[in-house]
């Protein structure tokens, strides 16, 4: 399957598949992709800029991201949109196309490796760690005075479920976009399991004195 030309919205961000990201579009270029966006597919990629800033051009741009659909959409009296999007599935740039009237690029969708049966116990454990882990890192932040991130609800399928943990916890930019790129879940599990643990030591040395 050949790759297909999208739109693309560079941001110093990273968008999750399931995961909201409100907008404001004002520059030109991106006020001419939204146009062409709403009158088609209403959907554009997103990729975290690696070095650079998200106006002007010039930047560095990752080449794994996720496919945004357009949830909400209001074009604002001074040309400005204001919109919610939605990630719904990862995708791989095979080559960048001109920016010109907007940045373009080839990509294909790159969907995680599947749970083999012989590894779903495996996975739902680790999914059940981290979810563990999260919440005891949430306590210790909210003991430091930092606003808790709700977990009311966990998706219990390990392939859902380790994103919703990597939207929730308190990472970075570079965190996030290294658990988007992880092959599969059982390998972003691990990885945000590290991160967890790493953040959970920094919280108790801080509620320590240290």
């Amino acid at each position: 399957m050949s790759p297909t030309p999208m739109a693309m919205f560079p941001l110093g961000t990273v968008l999750l598949p399931s995961m909201g990201l409100p907008l404001q579009v004002f520059e030109p270029r991106y006020r001419a992709m939204m146009e062409h966006c709403m009158a088609g597919s209403r959907e554009f990629g997103v990729v975290m800029i690696e070095r650079g800033s998200e106006v002007g051009g010039g930047d560095v741009r990752s080449m794994v991201g996720t496919v945004a659909g357009i949830a909400e959409a209001q074009e604002l009296p001074d040309g400005r949109w204001a919109l919610l999007a939605v990630g719904l599935r990862r995708m791989r740039v095979t080559q960048w196309l001109d920016d010109d009237p907007y940045p373009r690029a080839d990509v294909d969708d790159w969907p995680d490796e599947a749970v083999a049966d012989d590894r779903r116990a495996d996975a739902e454990l680790m999914l059940d760690e981290r979810v563990g882990q999260f919440r005891r890192t949430m306590a210790l932040a909210a003991e430091l005075g930092h606003p808790a991130q709700p977990l009311a609800e966990v998706i219990d399928r390990p392939e859902e479920g380790s994103y919703q943990l990597s939207m929730l916890s308190p990472l970075g930019p570079l965190d996030r976009q290294n658990l988007l790129a992880c092959p599969g879940p059982i390998e972003r599990l691990a990885l945000l399991g590290d991160l967890l643990d790493g953040i959970e030591m920094e919280l108790r040395a801080r509620l320590a004195g240290g």
